[in-house]
Parts: structure tokens; C-alpha cells; sequence
């Protein structure tokens, strides 16, 4: 993303960012840049994301409106979405939560992005299904064993089916992901609940 060209002769303002942000505003093409463009599925039944193999294409969580979600991403892109990180904050986790308002509330587990937490389950499955070779002598039952394992951990970490997962409003982002806020806010945050207390 990075590598977005200064000047677009489609959309001034493409390449915007913040200053140490990660989130850029890009037109499609930029975006793009000559590669393809793979639609990602929202509200899909539990029998169509488990036939697609490959992690990080859909979800059973439903899409908000285009406008909250618009909403959502331009409100990112003026304060940030945190630091990247490939497992716990990634541009899919952007989308997702752009799309559908919900975050993990467990930020030492596996992250909203299907992509990667197909790159976790596939030897996790691999490697809980190897005991099974001693119990079924042919390589095709492990393999299926296998291969079921990691559809359904897949599944279990699906946003749209995970029990820690809340709707938050994007203006309570930062306090939910634990990026706090200005050291100003919370030492009158702080002041207020110790006037509180006192009372």
C-alpha cells in the first residue's frame, strides 16, 4: 500500500494518510494496481464457508449498511485502526470490522482474519490428527481426519460464530483495543472518578 502513486488522475485525494497511520484512502485502481479483484462474502451459511477451503474468503457475520460502513473507514482513516500486526491487526481485520462493527474481546487469542488463522489451523489440525494414524491404517482416513479438523477450526474462529466477539462503535475503538487515549482525557478521566469517589 505504500506504494501508491502521489498523483492519480481519477481521485485527488488518493494516497491520504495520517502520520503514522496504516490506513490509506485509495481509489480502485490504484488499489489495485492491474491485479485482480476477489469479493469477499458476508452472512454465508455454515455449509458455504466450510465447502471453501481456502481461509480469509467469507463469513457468516452479516455486513452493515454501506453508509456505517463507510462511516466506519473514514473515521479510521483520520485516527488510525493501532499497529499492524499479521495475526491480531491486519488489513483483514480492518475490513472486517468496517463491514460488521465486531471485535474480539479475547486480544491474546486468534484475531478476526480468516486468512490468518487458516495459517494456525492447518498444522494445528495436522498435528492433533497424528495420533489418529496409529488407529486408522489408511493414509486417506487421516487425510480426511485432517482435513475436517481444519475446516471446523476454521469454522470455531469465524467472527460470525465466535462467542467473544462484541459490536463496538468506532468511536470507542481505541479504548477497546487498548490504545487508550491522550494522556490529557485519562487524567481527567482519572480526576472525575476520584471526585466520585470522594462524594
Amino acid at each position: 500500500m505504500s506504494n501508491l502513486p502521489s498523483s492519480c488522475p481519477t481521485f485527488p485525494d488518493c494516497g491520504f494518510r495520517q502520520p503514522n497511520s496504516g490506513v490509506v484512502l485509495s481509489c480502485l485502481d490504484c488499489f489495485l494496481r492491474n491485479g485482480s479483484l476477489y469479493c469477499f462474502e458476508y452472512e454465508v451459511t455454515p455449509s458455504v464457508f466450510l465447502a471453501k477451503v481456502r481461509g480469509g474468503t467469507c463469513t457468516t457475520a452479516p455486513s452493515d449498511p454501506p453508509e456505517i460502513v463507510i462511516n466506519r473507514a473514514m473515521y479510521l482513516l483520520q485516527n488510525g485502526f493501532g499497529n499492524y500486526d499479521v495475526f491480531q491487526n491486519n488489513c483483514e481485520d480492518f475490513a472486517l470490522y468496517c463491514k460488521t462493527g465486531l471485535l474480539t474481546v479475547d486480544r491474546l487469542g486468534v484475531g478476526r482474519s480468516g486468512q490468518a488463522s487458516s495459517v494456525v489451523g492447518a498444522p494445528l489440525a495436522a498435528l492433533l490428527s497424528s495420533p489418529l494414524k496409529l488407529l486408522m491404517p489408511s493414509p486417506v482416513g487421516v487425510a480426511t481426519v485432517t482435513a475436517g479438523m481444519y475446516c471446523m477450526s476454521r469454522y470455531a474462529t469465524d467472527i460470525g460464530v465466535r462467542t467473544d466477539v462484541i459490536k463496538v462503535a468506532v468511536e470507542d475503538l481505541a479504548v477497546n483495543l487498548g490504545w487508550g487515549g491522550s494522556g490529557e482525557e485519562e487524567a481527567e478521566e482519572s480526576e472525575a472518578s476520584k471526585r466520585q469517589i470522594v462524594r
